[in-house]
């Protein structure tokens, strides 16, 4: 199921949709790779592997400049317990207009997305926005474990 939405933001139209045939990956990997601590190491063969087995990608794209990508974000789900998100990015001249959140209001929201025990993320930066999704601090760290190769 493809959701699309169109909001109008400060400098153009923004086009917000979860088809995957119109994400420029290419781009969405450059900009990881350079602008994302969590992304340095990823490689774009990793990259493409990803994005083909998220459960939901949603890109946000500016109609005014022929549907470039300005946002991105995937969630990695079984679409019935459990949800990670990641990879969620808005580009800096497209920041602080709400993209951020009518993306998070499209996944949040999303039907494959209902009714699930967990759903996790990780930011160094952004616990104000997704509190307001209601996501809080892990309150039972103790009992996770991980096997990081960041």
């Amino acid at each position: 199921m493809n959701i699309m939405s169109r909001t109008k933001t400060d400098t153009s139209s923004v086009m917000l949709s979860t088809d995957r045939s119109l994400l420029n990956l290419p781009f969405v990997y450059h900009y990881l790779h350079e602008h994302m601590y969590w992304a340095k190491n990823l490689t774009f063969d990793a990259f493409e592997r990803a994005v083909a087995h998220s459960a939901i990608v949603v890109g946000a794209y500016d109609s005014s400049v022929n549907g470039q990508l300005v946002g991105f974000a995937r969630v990695v789900s079984d679409c019935a317990t459990f949800a990670y998100l990641t990879d969620v990015f808005v580009i800096s001249k497209f920041r602080g207009q709400g993209l951020s959140k009518r993306m998070m209001e499209i996944i949040v929201n999303h039907p494959d997305l209902q009714g699930l025990r967990r759903f996790l993320l990780v930011t160094e930066d952004a616990q104000e926005l997704y509190a307001k999704f209601g996501f809080e601090l892990l309150k039972d760290t103790a009992n996770w474990m991980q096997i990081y190769k960041g």
